[in-house]
């Protein structure tokens, strides 16, 4: 088995609704939910939208190599209506992201594991850090606390109740 940490998150439609069909999704799919972070409203991330998105880490137990998950997680995203149509940021349902696959560095054409945005990302390193928070990276060889010291200022991420 393979522990694998997913960030997940959305903007659009009932969000407390979404949450719950993606929680019933990635167990009958992807496997079982080990931990979960609590979830976090968060400004948009890239782009300008009027909606705040709602963030969440979740740590899986699944049986499936990581391309073969991707293809997985890219089928629940289709049913939140995603589609991929280029690299750019927009309002979405749902987005699950493969942040952490054990402890691999892999590099391929579709698929970038870890993440290649974790450092950067605050609405992932504040729930990665509540559930993780000596999870080492390990391309950067820090733990989640020691690059979530690196914002300054977390005032515009909110923790919030389901």
């Amino acid at each position: 088995m393979h522990q694998v940490f997913l960030g997940i998150g959305g903007n659009t439609g009932n969000k407390q609704d979404n949450f719950s069909k993606v929680y019933s999704f990635i167990k009958n799919e992807l496997g079982e939910i080990i931990k979960q972070s609590s979830v976090y409203e968060t400004p948009p991330w890239g782009f300008q939208s009027d909606e705040n998105f709602w963030n969440q880490v979740l740590l899986i137990e699944t049986e499936f190599s990581p391309l073969v998950l991707l293809e997985k997680i890219n089928f629940i995203e289709s049913l939140f209506g995603r589609k991929r149509d280029g690299n750019q940021y927009k309002s979405r349902e749902m987005d699950i992201d493969i942040l952490y696959f054990d402890n691999k560095i892999i590099e391929k054409e579709n698929l970038t594991i870890p993440h290649p945005l974790i450092q950067l990302r605050q609405f992932v390193l504040v729930p990665l850090t509540e559930i993780a928070p000596r999870f080492i990276h390990p391309k950067l060889k820090l733990t989640s606390l020691e690059m979530i010291k690196n914002f300054s200022n977390s005032s515009a991420i909110k923790k919030i109740k389901l």
